[in-house]
């Protein structure tokens, strides 16, 4: 059974989940996130668990920072009981649909889940070294999960070879997507 509460916590207990691939921007879209905040409030809670002393924020990063943009004193919070594995694909499950994902966020994100997948799934059996989720390829249930194929998956996950100038110019689209693969 899952153990798990909502509260209200102040956005500033919440730390940032350990190594979160995407990018919390103040761009147009935080300012329209922080104005419907503004107006409307919180209406989906945040998510994080317990950690340490304190509380480890897996989903909502960008309503956590307008919130505090907006000077909130408390924010929803549905405080669940996870493993590292169970935050990671709930943290990357939650943020993929989100628009103007840069590459290397998917690259870094898919590679996370991908691997926090594989875990839960156990060691591969000598007779089958790929990885398996029941009858599918790893990737291509992380695929299916986000739209893509388990190929693309993979592609994605080769741009976090790549050094960080190289990466860089793939999310500025100096470097095109294949090339950079």
């Amino acid at each position: 059974m899952v153990k798990e509460f909502i509260s209200q916590l102040p956005p500033d207990k919440l730390s940032p989940f350990e190594k979160h691939p995407y990018q919390v921007r103040e761009d147009a879209a935080m300012d329209e996130l922080t104005e419907s905040i503004r107006v409307h409030g919180i209406l989906s809670p945040l998510l994080a668990r317990p950690k340490g002393e304190g509380y480890e924020l897996v989903s909502g990063h960008r309503r956590r920072l307008a919130a505090q943009k907006l000077g909130l004193s408390t924010v929803p919070v549905l405080v669940r009981e996870m493993t590292d594995d169970e935050a990671v694909v709930l943290m990357v499950d939650s943020n993929l649909q989100r628009e103007n994902l840069l590459p290397s966020e998917k690259a870094f994100a898919y590679k996370m889940k991908l691997e926090a997948m594989k875990r839960q799934a156990g060691r591969p059996r000598k007779d089958n070294p790929r990885q398996l989720v029941g009858n599918f390829e790893t990737a291509d249930v992380v695929g299916k999960e986000s739209g893509e194929s388990g190929r693309q998956v993979q592609r994605f996950i080769r741009l976090t070879s790549l050094i960080p100038e190289l990466l860089d110019m793939v999310d500025e689209k100096k470097i095109a997507f294949n090339p950079a693969v």
